[in-house]
């Protein structure tokens, strides 16, 4: 005997109806309006096009009203023009026609149309109502939710915060504007970068980078990729710790792969100049040594750099975690290590790359709505190593996953180590690293030499000025000049003398 299918009970829909005659209110409607919008469009065509730009199906409440305008929209999807006997046919073909009233309701929709000039002004409020009805919505599911013991309270927060977000952006559209208003507004923002010293985003920390970005800038989604153990987490914390040790910008790291203890001992490694193996405690420090690790990291203790290492994080926990960070910490650079351990929407676990490549929408829109550059590191495919030719170099098809990672990306960035993919055994080599800029939206490509201290675990240019990074001495009497971190490294975004 077969056993019974199990169903899973889901949760009823919110009744506007219901809730309204619960409260002692009705939904928030306007019949009249829809009937003189609906009117106005079978009399003027001009009406039809501000009406299918503006408006949805939804922003109307009476169902037959609905139906009536998802019959119009399907006649100008077909390029025939509305009026009434095409309307009436395509009810028809659809066997709706009877369900709005037949041919006479919408002769009587016709005629109440106060005046077809109105009509900017009849659509405003359908809008506004449907605002109103889909908050009604959201704030009934939200109710229902937190009476769920089910729902984790984290989860809640980011579906109440989304639906809210949603309802409101659902009937928001941006204006076209022209274009002599946007070449004002370049014109001022070129004005100021002219008469600003120093980059228009957020330094890397490194000259060679900084020359071709001109600083990570704001709503680019910036993808850094490589094999393992090749130091995307390494060189990803020394963009993080230059931004918020040297310049004093607010930085968050989510670390779905590291604990948080783990991230800061590496920060402390390549801070202090001393041996992993000495952070690590496998090789004891001496005094002298623990003295220059509590001088070193004085800097770091004040920076305005914050970490979370929630595993498996779901990308609305992210993007929530990142709005409330924008908001109460001023962050203004997000690292998200790594992107492929993330957790996209429930519905698309079965697809991984359709999951992924949400996963790379939403960082990309997270980006633009915060107005903020994401860091967000992948893993390659094995293809970048075994693949013939290029000199082993990494391409754009070997992201791992989704193609949507390449598209969605303003920048690509790929760290290759020559002595990783075995094309070179010299050990004089085996430091030499290159970044390459693969993609760049807005900006040249390059391919930069640097250099990878694993025992300190950090990137170094080749340029003899950030040379002095590799010997850190205990200071006595620091001045500018023996600085590390000085002006002259950075090309004039000179920190603070003092940690």
């Amino acid at each position: 005997m077969p056993e019974p299918k199990t169903s899973r009970k889901k949760k009823p829909e919110a009744n506007l109806d219901a809730l309204g005659l619960e409260m002692g209110n009705k939904p928030p409607q306007a019949l009249d309006v829809e009937e003189a919008v609906l009117g106005a469009m079978l009399l003027e065509a001009s009406c039809v096009d501000l009406a299918m730009e503006e408006l949805t199906a939804s922003c109307f409440y009476d169902q037959r009203h609905r139906m009536i305008f998802e019959a119009m929209g399907s006649l100008v999807l077909d390029h025939i023009s509305v009026d009434i006997i095409t309307v009436s046919n395509r009810l028809q073909e659809k066997g709706n026609l009877e369900t709005v009233g037949g041919p006479a309701v919408l002769a009587g929709l016709s005629e109440k149309v106060g005046s077809a000039a109105h009509m900017e002004y009849y659509v405003k409020i359908l809008k506004q109502k449907s605002i109103q009805r889909d908050l009604i919505t959201a704030s009934y599911d939200i109710l229902r939710d937190a009476y769920d013991e089910s729902i984790n309270v984290d989860d809640l927060i980011d579906k109440a915060q989304t639906k809210v977000y949603d309802a409101i952006q659902s009937n928001v559209r941006k204006e076209v504007q022209d274009i002599s208003s946007i070449i004002n507004e370049a014109m001022s923002d070129i004005q100021e970068q002219q008469t600003s010293e120093g980059l228009s985003g957020v330094p890397s920390g490194f000259v060679s980078i900084d020359r071709i970005t001109n600083g990570w800038q704001r709503s680019d989604l910036i993808i850094l990729a490589a094999r393992p153990s090749v130091g995307k987490t390494a060189f990803a914390l020394n963009l993080a710790r230059n931004a918020a040790v040297d310049h004093h910008i607010p930085v968050a790291v989510f670390s779905l792969e590291m604990s948080s203890k783990q991230l800061v001992k590496r920060l402390m490694t390549s801070e202090s100049g001393l041996p992993a193996d000495k952070i690590k405690g496998n090789v004891k420090m001496e005094n002298y040594e623990w003295e220059q690790l509590e001088y070193k990291l004085k800097g770091l203790s004040k920076a305005p750099f914050y970490i979370d290492d929630t595993p498996g994080m779901q990308i609305m926990e992210f993007r929530t975690k990142a709005k409330n960070l924008v908001k109460n910490k001023g962050v203004r650079l997000i690292v998200v290590d790594y992107l492929q351990l993330m957790q996209g929407p429930v519905e698309l676990k079965a697809v991984r790359e359709q999951e992924v490549a949400a996963i790379s929408r939403t960082l990309k829109a997270t980006a633009k709505e915060l107005d903020i550059p994401i860091i967000a590191l992948s893993q390659l495919s094995r293809q970048a190593v075994t693949r013939a030719g290029s000199a082993g170099k990494p391409l754009l098809s070997d992201l791992r996953e989704s193609g949507s990672i390449e598209q969605d990306a303003d920048m690509v960035i790929f760290i290759h180590r020559p002595d990783y993919v075995g094309l070179s055994e010299n050990i004089e080599d085996r430091e030499k690293t290159q970044i390459i800029i693969a993609k760049h939206r807005n900006g040249e490509t390059r391919d930069i030499d640097m250099v990878f201290k694993s025992e300190q675990i950090r990137f170094m240019e080749m340029d003899e000025a950030l040379d002095r990074l590799a010997d850190r001495s205990v200071p006595s009497g620091m001045n500018t000049d023996d600085n590390p971190y000085g002006a002259s490294a950075y090309g004039g975004f000179a920190p603070p003398t003092e940690f």
